[in-house]
């Protein structure tokens, strides 16, 4: 056997016969291509279309995109509104890109969403990529199959989160790690570390979980000495620690009343953001989450306004105000819309991964979304130990590198104390496809093993896997009590399958096919319910049940109503400039500004940002740049800061049926905080003396 050497002068490792016989038993070229060609367009088709049915999708990013449009310091900073007062909660690069696609085309829904999309097809390809040249064409076949029709992956490619960029980083750094591995050359390593640096400047250290498996692949099986491979992962890691830092170094150099207020984080500082809210509080547990270790719940008296021109406070309403309050014509809501026969998808999304345990992969939140074959996957990593021939084999970096971050996701996910939202698993795609793709050629080579003991332990593997995955799958599909006709024939399919491939063992990769085909049959049905219902935004999530978003700017109709009765009326009263309106909340915001107004949220998403105080607050009102704030509504239980909490003790509210389309407000409450400055600087001292004042029983 002929051995080539790499330019650094080492010996290139060569093929193994195992290898060498496998490739031969692949298909030719032409179907190669053909079967690619196929999954391609099935996730072209999955996430392309009735793509627009979406509007902005999750609209934080859209608001976002749309204020960073604006200037080209709101673009370096990702400013979440259009004055630049407040950061979004992420690294910048996943936002630029949708920018950037915004400026090309033109701001729009789908010039938001398309790249995305893209993103989820080129993913795809690229999985096939780097899994066929080390398992074989088959295996990389199945692997983008299965990850093509991966419910939660096509959710989130088919919305404007960072998670599609996200994912294929990561995926691209273990491809040039694996390259890396085979050649020994430090510049493909160092390329490795560029790549995941940026997927950290996308989505800050979920992009880390695919180092582990990046870095033992290349200390066991890369070429040259011991002391060599070391060195070289040190000097990767100096790169990536670089590339992964130089934008929150930029920002952290930036004097802070140079640029906008780090959304999310607690003193401003990205490096917080980045090791807290984005980082470890989400495996510790944070505020927002099930397992948070902080609690900050107000009653809802206690997020409410105190002064208030109602009758039963006793509080004077002004003549101008009464009058506009008789003479504001209310705008007809539209009646309820009839149930729908059929299936029912959830009232409220599922914003949560469940309890910490093993199994929290199948939990109600997660299971429909990622876990349909993860038993299968992971009986296959046994069945590839088994398979692999030692370090020198082709298929142990493989195995090491996509295995170790399967592993790796896998157990963050199941037993992280923060928040996990049932998206996260999307990055548990590419690897679990990987995984499953090379499994399914490892069984078929076990169980053609001459050695009637390892044969029939590979067949006994493959058993435990179909019939695990089988299980779970009738599981999920029962959970919501679906009367799924094809549950019957995929049983019957996937058992006539096991028992055949012991009685025509020649014939093994066929019937190993036809049961990994049969379990894919649900995923796949689960990922084609997309077209049925917009994605929701900040959860997106796949399935006939999943909760279903509003599209257009996020609202519902009678929400977007309300809205634009908003706009028309702060229009129509001088709004202020340039605050034409404060929000306590993003969620407020986001859809006002879509729809043309410079609202700010002066709490971020969470509402609790210190981004303003009330002096602040007090400031822009006294210099007529701010005058209306709408408070409660989204999080507003979490408390608000400084400058919501003074607005909600001093200003006044002005009733919704004025300003809201003769509703309520749906939860959110308008107040006017012209003229009080003052009482702004001292928000409690004013309140005390005006419950005082009318004998109002409150407790601040």
């Amino acid at each position: 056997m002929a051995t080539t050497t790499s330019r650094a002068g080492e010996p290139l490792r060569p093929r193994p016969p195992a290898e060498t016989a496998a490739a031969r038993s692949t298909p030719r070229v032409g179907l190669e291509y053909l079967g690619l060609g196929g999954v391609t367009a099935l996730s072209l088709v999955l996430n392309l279309v009735k793509l627009s049915q979406n509007g902005y999708a999750n609209i934080y990013y859209s608001g976002a995109v749309k204020s960073m449009l604006r200037s080209w310091h709101a673009f370096f900073f990702v400013s979440a509104d259009p004055n630049n007062l407040i950061t979004v909660d992420k690294p910048p690069l996943g936002l630029w890109l949708q920018a950037l696609s915004a400026k090309v085309f033109g701001f729009s829904p789908l010039s938001l969403l398309i790249p995305e999309a893209v993103l989820g097809t080129l993913t795809v390809v690229l999985l096939y990529r780097i899994v066929a040249p080390r398992f074989g064409q088959v295996a990389g076949l199945v692997g983008a199959l299965a990850l093509a029709i991966f419910p939660i992956f096509v959710a989130v490619s088919r919305d404007n989160g960072v998670d599609p960029l996200l994912i294929f980083l990561m995926l691209a750094a273990c491809g040039a790690a694996l390259a890396a591995i085979d050649s020994g050359r430090l510049r493909t390593l160092i390329w490795c570390a560029v790549l995941v640096g940026l997927a950290f400047n996308t989505k800050s250290l979920a992009a880390l979980l695919c180092v582990p498996g990046i870095g033992l692949g290349y200390l066991v099986c890369a070429p040259g000495s011991l002391r060599r491979r070391i060195l070289h992962l040190a000097a990767a890691g100096v790169v990536l620690v670089a590339v992964s830092l130089s934008w929150v170094v930029a920002v952290e150099l930036t004097p802070a009343s140079a640029r906008p207020y780090v959304g999310s984080s607690s003193d401003n500082s990205e490096f917080d953001l980045m090791l807290g809210y984005n980082g470890f509080g989400r495996v510790g547990g944070q505020q927002g989450g099930p397992g948070a270790t902080t609690h900050v719940i107000l009653t809802q008296p206690q997020t409410l306004p105190l002064v208030r021109p109602a009758v039963e406070r006793g509080v004077p309403v002004s003549k101008a105000l009464r009058r506009e309050l008789h003479t504001h014509p209310e705008i007809p809501l539209p009646p309820p819309a009839p149930p729908r026969p059929g299936r029912h998808r959830l009232a409220r999304p599922l914003p949560f991964g469940g309890t910490r345990s093993p199994l929290r992969i199948f939990s109600r939140s997660l299971g429909d979304q990622a876990g349909w074959i993860v038993p299968l996957a992971l009986f296959g990593l046994l069945a590839l130990v088994m398979v692999v021939r030692g370090r020198r084999d082709r298929r142990m970096p493989g195995l090491l590198v996509l295995g170790g971050w399967f592993v790796v996701e896998l157990a963050t996910l199941d037993f992280s104390a923060g928040i996990v939202h049932p998206y996260y698993s999307s990055a548990l795609g590419p690897p679990l496809a990987a995984v499953a793709g090379a499994a399914a050629v490892g069984f078929a080579s076990l169980v053609r093993s001459r050695d009637a003991r390892r044969a029939a332990l590979g067949f006994a593997l493959l058993v435990l896997a179909v019939i695990g995955t089988l299980a779970v799958q009738l599981v999920l599909i029962h959970r919501e009590d679906d009367p799924t006709w094809w549950r019957i024939p995929l049983v019957l399919v996937s058992i006539a399958a096991l028992i055949a491939t012991p009685l025509f063992p020649r014939r093994a990769q066929w019937t190993v096919a036809v049961a990994v085909g049969a379990l894919l049959v649900a995923p796949l049905v689960y990922s084609f319910s997309v077209w049925g219902a917009p994605v929701a935004g900040t959860f997106p999530a796949a399935g006939p049940y999943a909760y279903a978003g509003h599209g257009g700017v996020g609202a519902t109709a009678t929400g977007e109503r309300v809205d634009r009765s908003l706009i028309a009326f702060l229009r129509s009263h001088r709004e202020a400039q340039p605050y034409a309106l404060l929000t306590q909340s993003a969620d407020q915001a986001d859809p006002l500004i879509l729809l043309g107004l410079h609202a700010t949220a002066v709490g971020g998403y969470n509402t609790t940002d210190p981004a303003m105080s009330g002096s602040q607050l007090a400031d822009l009102v006294a210099a007529h740049r701010a005058r209306y704030l709408l408070i409660a509504g989204p999080y507003a239980s979490r408390g608000g800061n400084a400058a919501s909490t003074a607005a909600r003790l001093v200003c006044p509210e002005i009733p919704g049926e004025i300003w809201a389309a003769g509703t309520h407000g749906l939860g959110s409450l308008l107040v006017d905080c012209s003229g009080r400055a003052a009482q702004l600087r001292h928000p409690y001292a004013s309140a005390r003396a005006f419950i005082a004042r009318y004998h109002i029983r409150y407790k601040l």
